[in-house]
């Protein structure tokens, strides 16, 4: 999807939001016939129509106000200009900007243009009234008329370290209904700013440039910062209130849009409006756009494993299939082999099928092509000639892409490792733990899914179980997916907190993994247990306090300084979303995340991969005497 496809989605729906933004539907140029409309309020000012909250106080009514043209948006379905009125009152809750909403027609005017604009008061919110979004306050159906040209600009807003406040919002309720507290919280800070010009100079850039044309500089470079620049995202209530997304109104056959890394810097002076996008939050809209001067960031290369070690990583290859470009297959294969130095095992996240997205409902799951493809790219990258094991699933039951049928998987060296086959295990088909002669655990089948008719699984990836064994010592691995964060309401939304509906699933399904792990403990308590994968949560979240409870299973990446807790950038926020636990029993336990895509404008995944290297303990020692005398004893 191109970036003006993006911009065009965001801005659909205020189409047919009459109900919600008044006749956003009906937005007439300034050129057009008049048309009768109720009079309008006399003397009235811009923060008469901002007010000291979220919502106008004159919405619904048709006013005149007078201001000077600051930035026009001239493309998508969301044109118009932001005027802004160069006589402020003293209130600091009332912005003096506001959008002149003028549908898919390019304004008549100019920035400079000092203007007196009569439209009706509306409030536009993202996918509806009473959706999370806040929403923005604008004119729409407007006419204008311009008094003079060339006026010089209102003064724009100095975004200094010290300019927003670090708490986000108040504690509980719907913002709404509150009074704008700008000194208090940085969300009322923005609010009350909608629609002005601001402004940030030489700021870090905590994103990379994003495939939409966007970026993220954070106002208070003292604020969570990582070791490689970004901000880390430490928990619910420890939001990075200095993040701002600047996106661009210069068009970029004059001005390309500028590619960059975490850890880059914005140098200059950036300069634009402020409006509300339910992308991301609080979004400068720039007239001036500063250049990007790099950071230097490199991609990492964690050690190789020694030969008494087993190395188990984890990476989201975000849905790969056997119709992707051979240059995807490529650089997964190059993460793989230079970054991650061959692992012995890889659970792989969000492999297709065959086809992939482009076969809907066609019946095709298997996904033997594609990794076929991944593991003759990884040989061919000079790595080992690695095995595969998967379980095919359902058709369009696992989630993810429409059609694409996505899966867990896991990648194994052979000459490293040995993978455990035990037939049976299909879709539906529970792996079961068992007890060997000797009072060892095994699995019923291997590969096997763990509990996949159970609803925690519904529309969701499965996890899957496979046994293998290093050294003569049995190493049980489960990879996973859990459910997306689909649904749950933003952190910069009204709605405070917000609502994080998806948990309910994740915690369900960190019930059934645990319940797993418990099986294999309890009929052998030193069990080698490697839980790995995407789990869509927080280290901090209740998802991961039901895996570790009791220490039945320790989450590696909590063993990392605050600073260096992240696998992913979303919105500007480095966090952490997968995970790789062990069982107390693995010896020398030696962990990284490994970056190489996350904070990169280009990127193989969106995810960075991880990896554990460990001595496994020697399980039941019986069956490793069996093992060493069938290889050893003659």
């Amino acid at each position: 999807m191109t970036v003006h496809s993006r911009r065009a989605t965001r801005v659909v729906s205020a189409l047919s939001a009459t109900a919600v933004a008044g006749s956003l539907a009906l937005a007439t140029p300034a050129n057009a016939e008049p048309q009768s409309t109720p009079e309008a309020t006399a003397d009235s000012r811009i923060h008469d129509v901002q007010g000291t909250g979220r919502i106008s106080p004159m919405d619904g009514e048709t006013v005149t106000v007078p201001g000077v043209v600051t930035a026009k948006r001239q493309f998508g379905s969301a044109r118009g200009f932001w005027v802004q009125d160069p006589q402020p009152d003293d209130d600091p809750r009332t912005s003096e900007a506001l959008f002149v909403y003028n549908g898919d027609e390019t304004p008549d005017v100019a920035v400079g243009d000092e203007v007196s604009v009569t439209g009706e008061v509306g409030e536009y919110r993202p996918q509806g009234q009473d959706s999370a979004y806040q929403s923005s306050t604008q004119l729409t159906g407007a006419e204008w008329t311009v008094a003079s040209s060339g006026n010089e600009l209102p003064e724009a807003a100095r975004l200094t370290p010290d300019a927003v406040p670090e708490t986000l919002a108040p504690e509980e309720g719907d913002l709404d209904e509150l009074e704008l507290r700008p000194d208090k919280y940085a969300l009322d800070f923005w609010e009350a700013h909608e629609g002005e010009r601001v402004s940030v100079a030489d700021v870090p850039l905590v994103s990379r440039s994003t495939d939409y044309d966007e970026l993220y500089v954070t106002t208070k470079p003292e604020q969570n910062r990582t070791p490689r620049g970004g901000v880390v995202y430490g928990g619910y209530d420890d939001g990075n209130t200095g993040r701002l997304k600047i996106e661009s109104l210069i068009p970029f056959s004059e001005r390309p849009f500028p590619t960059a890394n975490v850890g880059d810097t914005l140098t200059g002076t950036t300069t634009g409006p402020l409006e509300y996008d339910q992308y991301g939050g609080y979004t400068m809209q720039a007239t001036e756009l500063g250049e990007v001067e790099s950071g230097g960031i490199e991609r990492e290369t964690t050690r190789e494993q020694r030969p008494s070690e087993l190395s188990v990583a984890t990476y989201n290859v975000e849905n790969l299939s056997a119709v992707d470009e051979q240059a995807k297959f490529d650089d997964l294969a190059e993460g793989i082999v230079k970054h991650l130095r061959s692992p012995d095992v890889v659970t792989l996240e969000e492999i297709q099928d065959n086809n992939g997205a482009d076969g809907n409902g066609d019946g095709v799951v298997a996904a033997d092509e594609t990794l076929d493809r991944f593991a003759e790219a990884i040989e061919a990258a000079g790595g080992p000639k690695y095995e595969y094991r998967q379980i095919d699933p359902q058709e369009l039951t696992d989630g993810g892409q429409p059609g694409g049928n996505i899966r867990v998987g896991f990648l194994f060296d052979p000459d490293r490792v040995s993978f455990v086959d035990r037939e049976g295990g299909d879709a539906t088909t529970a792996v079961e733990v068992e007890q060997t002669r000797r009072g060892a655990a095994k699995l019923s089948v291997s590969p096997g899914r763990v509990d996949p008719q159970h609803e925690a699984w519904d529309d969701s990836r499965k996890p899957l179980a496979g046994e293998f064994t290093f050294r003569g010592r049995t190493v049980f691995v489960v990879a996973n997916h859990f459910a997306s964060k689909g649904g749950d309401e933003p952190t910069h939304g009204r709605h405070q907190p917000p609502t994080r509906s998806s948990e309910k699933q994740r915690h369900q399904q960190a019930e059934v993994v645990r319940g797993f792990v418990d099986e294999l403990q309890q009929v052998q308590p030193n069990a080698n247990v490697v839980v790995a994968g995407d789990l869509n949560d927080f280290q901090f979240s209740d998802t991961l306090g039901t895996l570790t409870e009791g220490g039945a299973l320790t989450s590696l990446i909590d063993t990392l300084p605050a600073g260096e807790q992240y696998s992913y950038v979303y919105e500007g926020n480095s966090q952490v979303l997968d995970h790789i636990l062990v069982s107390d029993s693995l010896r020398r336990v030696d962990y990284d995340v490994v970056r190489i895509n996350a904070e990169f404008a280009e990127q193989a995944s969106d995810h960075d991969p991880q990896i554990v290297r460990f001595r496994p303990s020697a399980g039941h020692f019986l069956d490793y005497w069996d093992w060493f005398w069938s290889r050893f004893g003659g």
